[in-house]
C-alpha cells in the first residue's frame, strides 16, 4: 500500500506541479476540444490557444 501512495503522490506532483491552476485549465481546454469535436468542428486550433493563455497567465502571476 506503501508504494501505491508513493504512486500516486508523484503523479500528482508531475501533472498538478507547483501551479494547480495551469493542470485544472488544461483539464477544461480539453473538456471543450472534446465538445467542440463531438459536434464535427475541427478543434485543433483550441489547444495551442489554451496553451498560450495559460503560459501567459502563469508567468504573469509568477512575476507580479
Amino acid at each position: 500500500m506503501k508504494h501505491l501512495a508513493a504512486f500516486g503522490r508523484f503523479w500528482y506532483e508531475f501533472v498538478v506541479g507547483d501551479d494547480w491552476t495551469v493542470a485544472a485549465g488544461i483539464v477544461v481546454a480539453l473538456g471543450l476540444v472534446a465538445l467542440v469535436a463531438h459536434h464535427d468542428v475541427a478543434a485543433w486550433w483550441l489547444m495551442p490557444i489554451a496553451v498560450v493563455a495559460l503560459l501567459t497567465t502563469s508567468v504573469w502571476r509568477a512575476t507580479r
